[in-house]
């Protein structure tokens, strides 16, 4: 019964994520004759989940949604299940190394498992940090699910030409995303700092090279505390502020990063990280010990989790890469 795959002893690939780069993984594997097991916390899990209309991915000259995508992702591993077990909902806890291999330990169907296999691949991706307004972080998700606010400027920011753009954020991550934004020549580009100073606990002399470039640029900031969101019929980002101000923008776009890179797996692991929290990786997507430099034998990441341009083309090709070293050196 599909989503119901029986455990096997061993696998010889076991994937921990099931987007667009962990399902790419599986399919990869399994069209090499390899056995699979596949841990996908499902997709709505997927940073493009939510996405209505992404440009970028080949063969969609119209575009394609998130959510049709990882479906026709799905219905790509449902096809080959006499090789790929399609564990989901399944939440992964821990993964260890054995003399073997590896053991990934999950929960699934309210029960504990241990998956054995040769070869491990991350591809647990991130996760955007969301404004809180009003202590939640849900108002901004309708805009978001319309498009009206983005989360990546390499997938969206062709959308941004000639409209007026407000930007989230308080840091440097925030400063250098409106400043990139600039590249596609919006109408204007405002910073909203959400009640806090603008590039507060940013050490110099990384402050005053981003401030002048502001001033520079003409991007001003407005340091008010976001209190709610309007507009949405209208097609609009409109801004609801504290001091009762208010403020509207043809998009909205998020300045915020990352709440969650999904480091404690790899971390455990002894993978090395970047200075920006992506765990590093050669070429082929092997995963590097901090302590030695080397890769990890049989340790692979993938797709936004790895160092590397977070793009869904991209995760596809590190899937690609991955599977086929390890296809030629462990399999």
């Amino acid at each position: 019964m599909p989503g119901f795959p029986r455990l096997q002893d061993r696998y010889d690939v076991i994937v921990v994520g099931g987007g667009h780069a962990g399902l790419q993984a599986a399919v990869k594997a399994a069209l090499l004759q390899h056995s699979v097991a596949l841990l996908d916390r499902g997709p709505k899990y997927s940073r493009s989940y939510y996405a209505p209309r992404m440009a970028n991915i080949p063969g969609f000259p119209e575009g394609v949604s998130g959510h049709r995508l990882l479906d026709q992702q799905i219905a790509a591993v449902r096809k080959l299940d006499d090789r790929v077990g399609y564990f989901t909902p399944a939440t992964v806890r821990s993964v260890e190394k054995t003399p073997e291999g590896f053991a990934v330990t999950f929960e699934w169907l309210k029960q504990t498992q241990v998956a054995r296999g040769r070869v491990v691949i991350l591809a647990m991706g991130v996760v955007d940090r969301i404004p809180i307004v009003g202590g939640k972080i849900d108002p901004i998700f309708p805009w978001a699910n319309q498009a009206i606010v983005d989360f990546c400027l390499l997938c969206d920011g062709h959308d941004l030409v000639g409209r007026s753009v407000a930007v989230l954020g308080h840091d440097a991550f925030a400063a250098r995303t409106a400043l990139d934004i600039l590249h596609f020549r919006p109408k204007s580009v405002e910073l909203l700092t959400h009640g806090r100073p603008l590039l507060d606990g940013v050490p110099e002399p990384d402050r005053s090279t981003l401030a002048a470039a502001l001033k520079e640029h003409g991007i001003p900031h407005v340091t008010a505390e976001v209190v709610g969101f309007d507009g949405i019929r209208e097609k609009l980002f409109g801004v609801q502020f504290a001091d009762g101000s208010h403020r509207t923008y043809e998009r909205g776009f998020s300045g915020l990063g990352w709440y969650d890179m999904h480091d404690a797996i790899p971390r455990s692991l002894g993978c090395r990280f970047d200075t920006d929290g992506y765990v590093v990786t050669d070429e082929d997507c092997r995963a590097i010990a901090d302590a030695t430099g080397e890769p990890i034998p049989g340790l692979y990441c993938v797709g936004d989790q790895r160092n590397g341009w977070n793009q869904i083309p991209e995760a596809w090709a590190t899937a690609e890469r991955a599977v086929i070293h390890a296809w030629a050196s462990y399999l």
